[in-house]
């Protein structure tokens, strides 16, 4: 593993998490709304706004070839917003610039111009409306619990093949989507690497959702001694995948700071330094790992 910098010193900070509703097939109406929710969002001076998965196009496998754009990014390269194939991106973009904050635009379907394979990619924008970072989901959601629910994602889409984070000037923060969370090893790099926040836009169902949401996202918490966040879609019964809604935000001691309902909602919550050091200091299991009786999963393959 390369040299990382030294993560940014972690700081109070105010994180809203938007729990998107009235997701159709009109994927205009889509961005459109999703821009409106922004701007409400932003009247409470956030430093960070978070959309859901999929907040762009109706979640599932059939769905997301006919909703993909090309998005064209590549980290560590200027990417020129105006010349943009993305409909989603340039909205975004617009919004953060406009909005002057931080924003992580929960994940859309993308289509890679070069191989034509479909992603499902969260991005992310600095305060000017620059793209500075995206994660395409690396675990996707492939499962079959018999009489409840069955969903292939890779029958239309292909998994990620990096580990990201971004820096702001508050925080170091790690990104992953939905799935992910149930895969410890890409917390476990994160929190190693320096992140003190991890954010994952995800979208569970009505089986997965009562049964392991929370308790995910309070485990990855506790085992890193970081802040954790997951930010779902609003819950639509009519459509044809329900989502089981609940956005959260976990503390590193395992506390919930906030958690939505299942309809339509913005959440503000303030993230506390003190927490994370008291938890770090109290109980410093970050200084008493054994990787001589257990291998390091951060040192690379």
């Amino acid at each position: 593993m390369s040299k990382l910098s030294k993560p940014p010193l972690l700081k109070p900070f105010k994180l809203a998490l938007i729990q998107l509703g009235n997701i159709s097939a009109n994927k205009n109406d889509n961005i459109k709304h999703a821009r409106e929710m922004i701007m409400k969002a932003a009247s409470a001076k956030p430093d960070l706004i978070v959309l859901p998965e999929c907040f762009n196009s109706p979640y599932g496998h059939v769905h997301f070839p006919v909703y993909a754009e090309r998005i064209g990014f590549t980290p560590g390269e200027p990417y020129d917003i105006d010349k943009s194939e993305s409909e989603s991106v340039k909205m975004l973009s617009s919004a953060a610039k406009e909005c002057k904050t931080w924003l992580i635009g929960g994940s859309i379907p993308e289509r890679d111009a070069s191989s034509d394979n479909v992603f499902n990619t969260c991005t992310v924008y600095n305060p000017q409306g620059e793209l500075i970072a995206y994660h395409r989901k690396v675990h996707l959601f492939d499962i079959d619990i018999p009489g409840k629910i069955k969903f292939k994602e890779s029958e239309t889409l292909t998994g990620g093949t990096t580990l990201n984070f971004f820096d702001t000037e508050f925080a170091r923060i790690g990104l992953g989507i939905c799935y992910d969370i149930r895969f410890p090893e890409l917390a476990i790099i994160s929190a190693r690497q320096g992140c003190q926040v991890l954010i994952y836009p995800g979208a569970f169902n009505m089986t997965t959702g009562p049964l392991h949401w929370e308790l995910l996202q309070r485990g990855r918490a506790v085992d890193n001694q970081i802040f954790f966040s997951m930010c779902s879609p609003a819950r639509d019964t009519t459509a044809g995948y329900h989502a089981w809604g609940h956005s959260m935000v976990v503390d590193p001691m395992g506390k919930v700071l906030c958690e939505a309902e299942e309809g339509e909602q913005i959440m503000f919550t303030e993230i506390d330094p003190v927490v994370f050091n008291e938890a770090r200091g109290g109980i410093p299991v970050t200084k008493q790992r054994r990787f001589d009786v257990y291998p390091d999963v951060s040192a690379g393959k």
